[in-house]
């Protein structure tokens, strides 16, 4: 896996799954993260070849839900990231997971109360030698790169001593989140802190943090020196940012979404959640699109709303056969 002048889907729950990684691909992205999964989640799981659909799954033991998707055409540019805080956790949850990835990541900046209760994400800024011993762990005893995505710390000083601490673990890159952990997402990222970071290591730094248009990816690149941008809310509402040709309609985004969506089987409720994000930023879902999609139950009324019917039926009809 290389890092260097990458377009970088960033991880985001209920939102990165196999359908959107691929659109986001499609349209131009070099490198998709999954959403964050949960160590004691993963490590429940047995894999599985889903021969019906032509992917991978980690099923949930008892459960026996899906907790990840993937398939081999992503197979060299999907990373999985780990919301983790131990180490020997960590490693078993990669170890399951390595060989159909192209890399782990471990979650160093979700400031969600689920996480940072837990002792993962955020929480681990405060705590760099669990850092250490975790990033270690895994860099000692996997062959797939490993790295890591932080947000600033309370002074410029403490997040550039965090980040040379990482580097030294041996981690493939460093992302960077321009925000701190109390940090709202309609707080203007902190660019000036992402550059602090890029001028002291010597290892990629991908830069994250209001990347809304296909211009910003060329202006946060060289305010902060980062070696490759990483693109969170500005690809869910239009994956297309990533196109070297530019933005297209976000309705043919949508639609193209929804297809992947209906090939690759994906769970309703995060469909539905995606679906919903979208609609609210370019309209509202008191709206009859917005409502519509709310009361959907399945994707046979995802179809019949966006006129997909045809190949809905089309999907089902392969693989009942």
């Amino acid at each position: 896996m290389e890092y260097e002048n990458k377009l970088i889907l960033a991880p985001m729950v209920r939102v990165g799954t196999l359908p959107f990684r691929l659109l986001a691909a499609q349209y131009g992205a070099h490198i998709t993260y999954g959403e964050e999964i949960i160590d004691h989640k993963i490590i429940k799981c047995y894999r599985q070849f889903n021969e019906r659909i032509g992917c991978t799954d980690f099923v949930e033991k008892g459960t026996e839900n899906v907790v990840f998707r993937t398939c081999d055409e992503e197979k060299d540019r999907v990373v999985f990231q780990i919301g983790t805080s131990d180490a020997v956790r960590a490693l078993n949850a990669a170890q399951l997971v390595c060989s159909d990835v192209a890399a782990i990541d471990i979650n160093m900046g979700c400031p969600k109360s689920f996480s940072v209760s837990g002792g993962m994400g955020a929480a681990l800024l405060s705590k760099p030698e669990l850092i250490h011993d975790i990033l270690t762990t895994l860099r000692r005893n996997l062959s797939t790169p490993v790295t890591c995505k932080i947000r600033l710390l309370k002074s410029p000083h403490d997040t550039v001593e965090l980040a040379r601490r990482i580097e030294k673990t041996g981690v493939s890159a460093l992302a960077v989140h321009g925000r701190k952990v109390a940090d709202r997402p309609k707080d203007p990222a902190n660019w000036s802190g992402i550059a602090d970071v890029v001028s002291a290591l010597s290892i990629p730094v991908i830069a994250n943090g209001d990347v809304f248009e296909c211009d910003d990816i060329q202006h946060i690149k060289s305010t902060t020196g980062a070696s490759s941008v990483m693109v969170a809310r500005g690809a869910l509402w239009n994956a297309s940012i990533f196109s070297p040709e530019g933005k297209i309609s976000y309705e043919d985004v949508k639609r193209e979404y929804i297809r992947k969506c209906f090939f690759w089987d994906n769970d309703i409720k995060n469909t539905k959640y995606t679906l919903r994000d979208m609609i609210g930023h370019y309209s509202s879902l008191e709206l009859a699109e917005g409502k519509a999609v709310t009361k959907s139950e399945s994707n046979a009324d995802l179809a019949e709303l966006y006129g997909q019917q045809e190949y809905y039926q089309f999907v089902s009809k392969t693989r009942s056969l």
